[in-house]
């Protein structure tokens, strides 16, 4: 997650955007753009996705310090985006895309997992819609900062809930249909010919995608309450 916020800061240092902060007179670019009803856009991006796991029964152990070990990476976001305005700072915007993401896991060594079985990794394809409320700052020259928040909805198209295998037979099973919510915050910097808009947004899914293996007693999941995504995007919307 720090690796998105460098990279967020040295966009919002270049010599441009520090340009536009500090001018107080400046020719302002694509004026009609706020003026519309309805706008549209595309947006390309990166992704993290991680898991947050509840137990039954935490192992607080100095060995093992937690039950389950994630391990993050680096995905890649499409889309495209549809805003309406509502209010002079206020718009509502749908903003469907389809987002890559790897991560795995490793289970804790023990009670029948060994270092040949403890691992899994999870290429997951989202289709992932999310409706955000978006909240502007009044425009200063030719940027305006914002914050953005709402709900949304995935598709796992990576599953594997109908699988009949299990974590027994080297198969981990997630839900397919997914909520969340989400917030986060950006910039409007409008161009010449368009708005560029880069924004980093947390996403903190709010059912269990667990699938359990068919033992009640699994080695795997027996002692998982509860599993959850956990995401960060850092988007660029072209607008």
């Amino acid at each position: 997650m720090k690796r998105y916020f460098i990279l967020f800061i040295i966009i919002f240092s270049l010599k441009p955007a520090q340009a536009q902060l500090f001018s107080k007179e400046k020719v302002q670019q694509s004026v009609d753009i706020d003026n519309k009803r309805w706008s549209w856009g595309y947006f390309l991006g990166f992704n993290s996705y991680d898991f947050h796991f509840d137990y039954k029964n935490y192992d607080r152990s100095p060995r093992t310090g937690r039950e389950i070990a994630v391990d993050r990476n680096i995905g890649f976001n499409v889309g495209l985006l549809g805003n309406l305005k509502l209010h002079k700072n206020v718009d509502l915007r749908l903003q469907p895309g389809v987002n890559f993401s790897s991560r795995g896991f490793y289970f804790t060594p023990g009670n029948g997992v060994t270092e040949d079985n403890r691992y899994r990794e999870i290429n997951s394809t989202y289709i992932h819609v999310p409706l955000l409320l978006k909240i502007n700052t009044n425009r200063l020259n030719n940027f305006r900062p914002f914050i953005v928040g709402g709900v949304s909805y995935s598709t796992n198209l990576s599953s594997n809930e109908d699988n009949a295998d299990d974590n027994y037979d080297g198969q981990f099973r997630m839900t397919t249909n997914n909520y969340n919510w989400e917030i986060g915050f950006g910039i409007d910097f409008y161009l010449y010919y368009f708005k560029f808009t880069p924004s980093i947004r947390g996403v903190f899914g709010l059912n269990d995608e667990l699938v359990r293996d068919d033992n009640p007693n699994s080695i795997y999941t027996g002692n998982i309450d509860r599993m959850t995504t956990r995401a960060v995007f850092l988007n660029f919307t072209f607008q």
